[in-house]
């Protein structure tokens, strides 16, 4: 079941919204049942055939936890990686095995053959988020151990199918606070300020960018300079938004319900280096990636190389976390190097006392934080590695430069000018071209100089680990406040929001 969907918006959502509030007067206890039930029914929405999966999941790594915290001391470790390879063993299959199988057919004479499986929707962050709670748990974390309030910390429906990965110890003192079962006019209009904007940017603005993303991605031969980054830049965007959307409509769900989720996004393209960027990106997962493996490898312990190795090793996986493929193979590695280049420099700047911290430097840091950003998503995008190819031939030059004839006919003597710069004119494709770019336009200025969604919302804490860290880096100031305006602002949202609603896509994250 979709978000933005008809199903969702008028029938699942009021009806779960108005049975949890009406069950929470008799008991709390009861209220949760009715919406881990409510969340059992979502994602069985997808496919009823997964919903056991689901559960067997769920029951066997909150009996590996119960084994973990009351077992003695020699015992704790073994359940923790009985439990894990359990986890891990579910992703290995359903995940990744056709993956291997078709290494292991390519690089040797062995006729390997793995019938292909449906990978189950959101197995990544159900699986991540349980493994984090037997490490929490391992780790003497882990307080409380209902068995309702389990089952709904794993399939609580704001986050089930695309993050966020959430922490054991976020989200139980909050399943347990009884006026978190109270209906709340703060939480309410926090909440719905918070949907209708991740509504926005979903149905407004990724789903406008994507045809023009995919006029690249599903026809990438040769494409001109211009061609080339214009649908890369597209695809950007498009995923900015549509994750950006995902997670702001997360938030906003479950404040609802009175729960506070992490933030998940934080405008990444705003980041001056690829550091920033991964603390703004997917901010749980890069804890997670932090927290159980980057630091469980090592971290920054034992020395240069290895820390650097760890993070390549992080990175890489973290690749193959997104998708089973050597596209987010290369993405990840790409990644790691980018990483490892941003700390071996601020290592040497250290070293030589060099501070950049000049408007210039840092504007100029964005940029090509960003430009490399968009290098790696090229691999992310592309269909194959052939693809990938041409496109990155594409944006560094090697098909030359091309303008459509129509625009040429507006240049007058410039477009002379620009020939004997070996800039090319082609026919066709010139109100594509134009809206590609303005669509870009106007999705680069919404990113880089509007706040964002929790800036806006910053007096009510949006977020469960909100900063209040004013309006910082926004050319606008913008300030939301439950009141008429700002009621008949989200309206006009919604209005447009439902009447492009007739087809609702997917979410790009929902394939992870």
């Amino acid at each position: 079941m979709l978000f933005n969907s008809f199903g969702f918006l008028f029938f699942f959502l009021p009806i779960v919204l108005a049975g949890f509030f009406w069950i929470a007067k008799r008991s709390e206890l009861f209220a949760a049942a009715w919406l881990a039930a409510a969340s059992l029914f979502f994602y069985a929405w997808w496919d009823y055939r997964y919903l056991p999966l689901l559960l067997i999941s769920i029951v066997i790594n909150y009996c590996v936890g119960l084994q973990i915290a009351e077992s003695a001391s020699a015992w704790k470790k073994r359940w923790l990686i009985g439990g894990v390879a359990f986890d891990l063993s579910l992703l290995a299959y359903y995940k990744y095995a056709g993956f291997f199988t078709s290494i292991v057919t390519q690089f040797s004479n062995l006729a390997l053959d793995f019938k292909d499986v449906i990978l189950p929707i959101g197995i990544s962050f159900f699986t991540f988020t349980q493994i984090a709670y037997l490490v929490d748990t391992y780790q003497g974390k882990v307080k409380e151990y209902r068995f309702i309030h389990y089952l709904l910390f794993v399939t609580y429906f704001p986050h089930l199918i695309a993050g966020p990965v959430l922490h054991h110890k976020e989200m139980m003192p909050q399943f347990a606070d009884i006026n978190n079962y109270k209906p709340s006019f703060e939480n309410f209009s926090v909440g719905a300020f918070v949907f209708i904007i991740g509504l926005v940017k979903k149905v407004l603005i990724a789903d406008n960018l994507a045809p023009y993303a995919n006029d690249l991605f599903s026809s990438s031969a040769a494409p001109s300079f211009l061609i080339a980054w214009g649908g890369v830049f597209a695809y950007a965007f498009q995923i900015y938004f549509d994750f950006s959307g995902y997670s702001d409509m997360a938030i906003g769900l479950s404040r609802l319900f009175g729960v506070k989720l992490p933030l998940n996004f934080n405008s990444p393209y705003k980041s001056e280096n690829i550091v920033e960027f991964w603390r703004r990106w997917h901010m749980t997962l890069s804890r997670f990636l932090r927290d159980y493996l980057y630091i469980a490898l090592g971290g920054n312990r034992y020395g240069l190389f290895r820390r650097y190795t760890n993070l390549m090793v992080t990175m890489l996986l973290g690749g193959l976390w997104h998708g089973a493929g050597w596209n987010y193979l290369i993405w990840g590695g790409l990644h790691g190097i980018y990483l490892i280049v941003n700390h071996a420099w601020q290592a040497a700047a250290n070293r030589s006392d060099f501070s950049p911290a000049g408007k210039g430097w840092k504007l100029a840091s964005s940029i090509i934080t960003f430009l490399a950003v968009c290098f790696a998503w090229v691999f992310f995008r592309a269909v194959d590695l052939n693809s990938a190819e041409q496109i990155i031939f594409g944006l560094v030059g090697k098909f030359g430069i091309g303008i459509p004839n129509a625009i040429a006919a507006h240049l007058g003597a410039s477009a002379v000018l620009l020939e004997n710069f070996g800039v090319k004119f082609f026919l066709g494709g010139g109100t594509r071209f134009v809206e590609t770019w303005l669509w870009v336009a106007g999705a680069a200025f919404i990113a880089f100089f509007l706040p964002n969604t929790q800036q806006m919302a910053r007096g009510f804490f949006p977020a469960l680990d909100f900063v209040q860290n004013g309006n910082s880096n926004s050319l606008i100031n913008i300030v939301w406040q439950p009141n008429r305006s700002w009621a008949l602002i989200l309206s006009v949202f919604a209005v447009f929001c439902l009447l492009s609603l007739n087809k609702p896509s997917d979410f790009l994250y929902f394939q992870f």
